[in-house]
């Protein structure tokens, strides 16, 4: 599997379990909208449906998940779009007639420390059913919750009423527009705190006069309507926060096996307490920057060989995302799944089979 794949990676890596790392810890819960009260049953129910995400406004952005008939994966009313990771996503419209907006929020973890350093970053897909696509994803931090009685544009004269600071306003702004429908996209930035951000916000904060657009040809719906998944923000400049881990020397050229990085069965998200061996890996990779890394999945041998192919590739595909989203360049990287082809241990027993559903690495220069 070639890099190219890696912009339609979704992880579903469990990043609320890092909150006792200082580096790499993601600061958004639920991330990939995989933990829900609800499974959603009809469209705009995103604030009631899942965990630690809210509306801002009266825009009803949308809830989907694999779960449902009537908001499932990958099928929508919207067109179509399969999650390679985990089973929910959201979509919402960052440009309709009328300044019609929807947006997401959530609560950080932790407030920002002012001055420092942060990335924040997320994946989207045009919808088909989509006339237009846009150019700029706006991210809005603010002090306190942000609820404004509008269906239109989130505007600086509705923040110039609310308590607290809203003046740290991130664009992710690319040279191409975001108008691939098929794959995802990873938009991702870098800003500065100013030490008051509690929520952060995700939208399009700018009128339909003032947004760049693309339009599709379509003329079916007159607006921009995107899925979005995987939302990251963790601090920038991992060399000073990492000096608590040593910098593992690791041998050129070598199959190495992730010890620690072991899998459930029948599914592709990591276990907890296994981010300090990734983490030497990031660290090794930061401090020897033509060095690439070759990621190979595997399974254990239950289940079809066609099933164990795609899991042991998703496998694969959720330790390449997370070195992606810990600030290593996806052309550094590669990935591959072998599904139950290569064991290192029996089948026959449930340890067996649970050293086979592992990951594997060979660093390269």
């Amino acid at each position: 599997m070639g890099i190219k794949s890696l912009y339609h990676v979704i992880l579903t890596v469990g990043f609320g379990c890092m909150s006792n790392l200082v580096f790499g810890q993601n600061l958004i819960r639920n991330p990939s909208f995989e933990s829900f009260v609800h499974c959603p049953m009809k469209l705009g129910n995103l604030e009631k449906d899942v965990k630690d995400w809210q509306v801002p406004t009266l825009g009803s952005t949308d809830y989907f998940n694999g779960c449902s008939q009537a908001m499932g994966t990958p099928k929508n009313f919207n067109g179509e779009q399969p999650a390679n990771f985990g089973i929910g996503y959201v979509g919402f419209y960052m440009l309709a007639p009328g300044d019609y907006r929807e947006y997401l929020q959530a609560q950080l973890i932790g407030t920002l420390k002012k001055g420092e350093h942060y990335t924040v970053s997320f994946y989207v897909s045009l919808a088909e059913r989509s006339d237009f696509a846009v150019k700029e994803f706006g991210i809005r931090f603010s002090e306190y919750p942000i609820k404004v009685e509008t269906t239109k544009v989130l505007s600086a004269m509705h923040l110039s009423k609310l308590q607290g600071d809203t003046s740290n306003y991130v664009e992710i702004k690319y040279s191409k527009f975001y108008s691939d429908e098929k794959e995802w996209i990873l938009l991702t930035q870098e800003f500065v705190a100013n030490g008051t951000e509690n929520y952060m916000i995700i939208g399009n904060f700018k009128d339909n006069k003032r947004t760049q657009r693309f339009q599709t040809q379509r003329r079916i719906n007159k607006g921009s309507y995107y899925y979005l998944d995987m939302v990251s923000l963790h601090p920038t400049g991992s060399e000073k926060m990492n000096t608590s881990l040593a910098i593992t020397d690791f041998e050129l050229d070598s199959i190495h096996v992730f010890k620690d990085v072991l899998f459930n069965f029948n599914t592709s998200k990591l276990k907890r307490s296994n981010q300090k061996e990734l983490q030497e890996v990031v660290l090794f990779l930061e401090k020897n920057p033509s060095i690439q890394i070759k990621i190979s999945g595997h399974t254990d041998a239950i289940g079809s060989n066609n099933f164990n192919q795609k899991l042991s590739l998703n496998r694969a595909k959720t330790v390449a995302a997370y070195f992606m989203q810990n600030g290593i360049s996806e052309r550094r990287i590669q990935y591959e799944g072998f599904g139950s082809e290569r064991p290192v241990a029996t089948n026959k027993t449930k340890a067996g089979r649970l050293l086979n559903r592992r990951v594997e690495f060979v660093l390269v220069e």
